[in-house]
């Protein structure tokens, strides 16, 4: 019995390391990545911050991300402005209760997005009703939108102007690869804005 829980449990351990080896080994990801990157560091050297949603572990995500972003990934550094817009249960349900929940995230964007800020938007399926509403929102207010997703890309894919689609149909691989994802670009971003390489 117990034998067969460990094998089990390597199972699932040899499933994301799969899907993260996918992933490396496609130029074209691994292109994408490097561009959200710099388009993260650009947002914050214009003096704009990033905004970031999802649903369930995807919200998850987002209020784990703006953590790093505003306290610290790797050192100490000045605070970097990130709202994760799945943290204020009062917003949450005022808006959820008089324009419906497909509007939680929209409604957010057009108080408190600015132009030239980056919305980060995380939905494994990439057609989570609300993050869809969100960038239509994010059109209004001239907000470049980065998508994160799972294989088939969705509805999100066509609608972002940058889009990562982990090469994985499964909900929990798919939310470990983005895990991944987040830390990179919180190191990325710190090490371009507070420690550049010297030139």
């Amino acid at each position: 019995m117990s034998g067969n829980s460990s094998n089990g449990l390597s199972l699932h351990m040899q499933e994301s390391l799969q899907v993260f080896q996918a992933f490396l080994g496609d130029a074209a990801l691994n292109a994408e990545l490097q561009a959200i990157g710099e388009l993260c560091v650009q947002t914050y050297q214009r003096g704009n911050k990033i905004l970031i949603a999802g649903n369930g572990g995807s919200a998850a995500d987002a209020q784990h991300f703006a953590g790093e972003l505003v306290s610290r990934f790797y050192f100490d550094r000045p605070p970097l402005s990130a709202i994760a817009l799945t943290t204020d249960s009062s917003i949450l349900t005022a808006i959820g209760n008089d324009y419906g929940y497909k509007e939680v995230f929209a409604r957010q964007v057009l108080a408190n997005g600015c132009a030239g800020d980056l919305f980060i938007a995380i939905s494994t399926s990439g057609n989570s009703e609300n993050i869809l509403h969100a960038i239509e929102a994010c059109r209004q207010k001239d907000i470049k939108v980065v998508g994160l997703t799972g294989q088939s890309g969705g509805k999100l894919k066509a609608l972002s102007d940058h889009c990562l689609c982990v090469p994985s149909a499964s909900t929990p691989r798919i939310q470990e690869c983005h895990l991944v994802i987040e830390h990179a670009l919180c190191a990325h971003i710190e090490q371009r804005i507070f420690r550049p390489e010297p030139v």
